[in-house]
């Protein structure tokens, strides 16, 4: 592996471990204001952290029952300072429940999520 692979699947260990606590400050915090979330008729500027806590925070009920999770990560494409990661999240040993292109930015505490687009 890559020391960018290495990064990468650390992050998203402390993604998920935030997604599994119901920690939504702590999930808002690895998205990098401002970050844009692209999804099919919808774009969505992400201008200030507590928005992203708030989404969150009102999602949970989704993630209701929801104790493990499971990811896999497949590097897209690097640039200096960037990484595109297409990330496939299954939940409680189930079967593939969402799939997203994350573009990460390299900042000085690690990579922050500045582009999410849902994968088919």
């Amino acid at each position: 592996m890559t020391e960018a692979t290495d990064n990468v699947d650390r992050f998203f260990d402390r993604y998920a471990a935030a997604l599994l606590a119901r920690d939504a400050k702590a999930i808002a915090g690895m998205y990098a204001v401002p970050s844009l979330i692209l999804f099919p008729g919808q774009s969505v500027s992400v201008t200030d952290a507590s928005q992203t806590e708030a989404f969150f925070a009102s999602s949970w009920g989704q993630y209701e029952g929801i104790d493990s999770v499971e990811k896999r990560v497949d590097i897209m494409a690097e640039a200096p300072g960037f990484v595109w990661a297409d990330v496939t999240w299954s939940y409680a040993g189930g079967e593939p429940r969402e799939r997203f292109c994350y573009q990460l930015a390299e900042r000085a505490g690690g990579y922050q999520i500045a582009v999410l687009t849902p994968l088919a």
